[in-house]
């Protein structure tokens, strides 16, 4: 994607970066995209600002209907322990999955285009729910304004299912397209080579580099230089795996993020269905996809994916309970690493204030009941009484 900015480009992806509405990041990728040359080494750029500007106005369009009430809206809130997007082309079985697996009723029928709009149910997993969105069929290279909203939903979504059918004769070639599209709007489902991230902030001073990767053909002073063209001087530069220079660079026009991702291949109830999920599953394999070989009709492989869900999501269920009472039936659901302080500050902030000291019960401790301080790290299924000053 990097493509030799001139000046005034920089500065007006620096103008678009900057801005907070999304009026004004409109108004700045138009003058951004009239102010890149247009060559050979431009073309992704321009590809990608376009497809940005268009998925921007339809953001507009849809805070105007939600403002007004003037027609249904795309956006699904979140709800449950997680929210998990159905992706796919058209006749994947997107819609029979979701009413496999929930209390939804969409419309199932053996055409294309069934699905207009987003519809929700809820998954059950031993005492939590996950929220399953199914959605409008995804349609890779079309430039679609459909595909603008369906991607849009995955990257605010807290995990991606992809869905494709045994019965599609260009099976490979089909999971290709679809995750290329995905990839190409800054959506990571897949294991990559380098992965940079961009997080501008006026608390860090200067520009640092953190993560677990290594930058591979540059300096941190490469990156310096790089980014001040951007007029970007104060920012956490995160970097995953093997990270070139032009992968920073990249950074600075795409915000990607990574989201966890499993495949399903449906119509395992279809004859020679099997063989025809072994190059597919092979291929998943290769780009990093997790795949679940399933039959909507029939029921196979769908109990596996509640509790693959919950591992991809990497959560963990805390029971908080107060002194000489039986623990909370419902879950507190925290991300894995969490704290009994972050315990505390989801029951109530005056806890944190408060906070003594707390005992807990379960995986993470040497003994039922033991006392334990803030920072200590809670499992799985554990129990935390917390005591106040």
């Amino acid at each position: 994607m990097p493509a030799n900015l001139p000046p005034e480009a920089k500065a007006k992806l620096a103008k678009y970066s900057d801005a907070r509405s999304v009026e004004e990041k409109i108004q700045a990728l138009e003058e951004f995209i009239s102010a890149v040359p247009k060559h050979k080494g431009t073309e992704n750029l321009l590809l990608w600002a376009r497809r940005r500007l268009a998925e921007l106005r339809e953001e507009l369009e849809e805070k105007r209907k939600r403002r007004v009430g003037g027609g249904p809206s795309f956006f699904v809130e979140k709800s449950g322990a997680g929210q998990a997007v159905l992706i796919g082309p058209p006749n994947s079985g997107k819609s029979s999955i979701l009413a496999a697996l929930t209390n939804a009723k969409p419309e199932v029928a053996d055409y294309p285009f069934t699905t207009r709009m987003p519809r929700a149910g809820m998954l059950p997993y031993e005492d939590i729910q996950f929220q399953i969105v199914d959605t409008p069929p995804l349609l890779p290279g079309s430039g679609s304004s459909v595909n603008n909203r369906v991607l849009g939903l995955a990257r605010n979504a807290d995990a991606i299912i992809l869905v494709f059918s045994l019965d599609d004769p260009n099976l490979v070639e089909t999971i290709d397209a679809v995750v290329r599209e995905v990839e190409d709007r800054g959506i990571v489902i897949t294991r990559r080579r380098g992965l940079a991230r961009i997080m501008k902030s006026r608390e860090v001073t200067g520009v640092r580099i953190e993560g677990p990767g290594r930058l591979t053909d540059a300096t941190e002073d490469d990156v310096r230089r790089l980014l001040s063209q951007y007029r970007i001087y104060n920012a956490i530069v995160y970097i995953e795996g093997d990270v070139s220079l032009d992968d920073v660079e990249s950074a600075v026009y795409i915000n990607l993020v990574r989201k966890p991702a499993l495949a399903i291949l449906n119509k395992a109830d279809l004859p020679g269905a099997r063989e025809a999920a072994e190059p597919a599953v092979k291929r998943l394999g290769e780009i990093g996809i997790d795949t679940i070989v399933a039959s909507a009709l029939r029921g196979d492989g769908l109990g596996e994916i509640a509790p693959r869900l919950f591992r991809m999501l990497d959560i963990v269920r805390v029971y908080t309970k107060q002194p000489n009472k039986e623990p909370d039936k419902d879950p507190l659901v925290l991300h894995r690493g969490s704290t009994v302080m972050d315990v505390a500050k989801h029951i109530h902030k005056d806890l944190v204030r408060r906070f003594k000291y707390a005992r807990v019960w379960g995986k993470s401790v040497k003994y039922p009941g033991q006392r334990v301080g803030p920072e200590h790290v809670v499992e799985d299924g554990d129990i935390v009484e917390i005591h106040v000053r």
